[in-house]
């Protein structure tokens, strides 16, 4: 389990360095207005296509953490289907589309485009029955992806000048790579009978996703005004902070197999064990963003153009790693909850149980901060688009701290989980020392930067394994399983 967090974890840490270089390729090689056109398709038509490529892939990958018979099949065979009719869909509305966006000239690249939206969908629950059986593969997919687009981004787009066709062929020819590679790990899997009852039970669970992806809408109404009040230099501020930001919440992913664990064996310790670890990671990597705040802005844009975002970017230090925490009790709260243990989702049971709690976690959260952002915003923002973005943070924050105070009432009830008080106490003793090295260290440059926290992260672990048996332990552990992996395979 922790092996395969490990490799999900470094996995996302190096698509940092591959979506840096594939974002960079675009941005010099595409227009202005090729660049905004992309972005909309990107960030503003596919999203709302694909919204429900999870909804199946959460049920399914239930049922193969259980050893269904046939899930991962009839998974797939269910995602396509729905993935079919939202591009039949898709592909009705596009001429309306490119009209109210204003892109008749580009839908012939809009249509070839539409292989994402199949793509999303099978990717989706491929890695939901890769993560209740061989969640490590999850990463070895995730780069094998991403090296795949940035290759083909360099040949398509820097070598033979396709330009926006580049970038769209190079993401749909890189996800077709990564769902053969999904396909071939999952062959075994695929040679089982299909279930189609289990259809039918994974649509009606798919009520509940669809009602917490609802909620998730109506809590993201308060970036819409953030738009709004704080216009374009209030939103730059907040998501040149949150590209930083978002870098604590990958340490999340060392709990990625947590969930199918407790699904199938239901060995609570393991919540403890993976809380322990991810934390490890969390916490230095919080005390290492509200150290040097500063520098990490400055390294986007050493113009200091983004220096003003500083408040805004610890904040979300923090609701990094409240978000994190709670990622952890949500895979537990999902993993001891045994209302579709039996093959079947009884719906009636379902809104009665945990599950539904924490679906309608983002109907309270948006209770609380949309009311309190427009307060703020209109009376005390004073249109200033620094403190816009800065209110706009501060109540998403309080708002998630109040979820995740709900969420571990919840599960307290439920089952007890034993908080590591010790080891993270330890965690935080040495992240207290590299955070001051760090201060003291102040770096103002891109390079500097990158070698400040290379150094402070020496300290940590060094600390760390000197100050906690445990963390030696754990160290010769994954080296001792990724060394017996790597052996098999060179042996096969």
């Amino acid at each position: 389990m922790h092996y395969s967090g490990f490799i999900i974890f470094a996995s996302k840490l190096i698509t940092l360095i591959t979506g840096i270089t594939f974002t960079l390729m675009v941005a010099n090689s595409l227009s202005q207005n090729e660049y905004g056109i992309w972005g909309i398709f990107n960030v503003t038509i596919i999203p709302n296509f694909t919204v429900l490529s999870s909804a199946v892939s959460f049920w399914a990958m239930r049922f193969v953490a259980r050893e269904k018979e046939g899930a991962t099949k009839t998974g797939i065979i269910a995602n396509m289907t729905l993935a079919l009719i939202v591009t039949l869909v898709y592909l009705a509305l596009l001429p309306v589309i490119t009209t109210a966006f204003g892109l008749g000239n580009y839908v012939l690249i809009y249509v070839v485009a539409a292989a994402q939206v199949i793509e999303t969908y099978l990717i989706s629950v491929l890695e939901a029955c890769l993560q209740a059986q061989q969640p490590h593969f999850v990463g070895y997919g995730l780069l094998v992806g991403e090296v795949c687009k940035v290759l083909l981004a360099y040949v398509l787009i820097l070598q033979l000048g396709l330009a926006l066709p580049g970038v769209v062929l190079s993401i749909v020819i890189a996800f077709a790579v990564k769902i053969a590679f999904y396909l071939r790990s999952v062959m075994l899997e695929l040679r089982q009978k299909a279930v189609l009852g289990y259809m039918k039970e994974w649509l009606k669970g798919s009520a509940f996703n669809i009602y917490n992806i609802i909620g998730d809408r109506i809590a993201s109404i308060i970036f819409v005004m953030l738009t709004i009040y704080g216009l374009e230099i209030g939103t730059g501020y907040y998501y040149a902070a949150l590209q930083i930001a978002n870098i604590i919440m990958y340490s999340a992913f060392l709990a990625f197999a947590l969930q199918p664990k407790l699904l199938a064996e239901n060995n609570i310790d393991e919540a403890t064990v993976s809380l322990k670890l991810v934390l490890m990671f969390a916490v230095p990597m919080t005390a290492g963003v509200i150290a040097i705040p500063s520098s990490y802005l400055m390294f986007l844009k050493e113009s200091m153009e983004y220096v003003p975002a500083t408040p805004v970017l610890v904040i979300l230090a923090f609701d990094a790693l409240i978000m994190t925490i709670s990622s952890i009790f949500t895979y537990v709260l999902y993993g001891i909850e045994k209302v579709d243990e039996k093959a079947e989702i009884p719906f009636r049971q379902v809104i009665r149980s945990r599950l539904f709690i924490a679906f309608s976690l983002p109907y309270a959260h948006s209770i609380i901060t949309l009311p309190t952002a427009f307060y703020a915003l209109n009376f005390l923002a004073n249109n200033n688009p620094q403190l816009v973005a800065t209110y706009v943070t501060a109540i998403n924050a309080v708002g998630h701290l109040a979820m995740f105070i709900v969420l571990y009432s919840v599960l307290r009830k439920a089952v007890k989980v034993k908080i590591p008080w010790k080891s993270i106490g330890k965690y935080v003793a040495a992240s207290s020392v590299m955070a001051f090295v760090l201060f003291l260290a102040q770096p103002a440059r891109r390079s500097t930067t990158l070698i400040v926290t290379a150094v402070g992260s020496m300290i940590y672990l060094g600390l760390l394994l000197a100050l906690d048996k445990e963390t030696r332990a754990l160290a010769r552990m994954i080296w001792q399983v990724g060394t017996d992996k790597l052996g098999r395979k060179t042996r096969t």
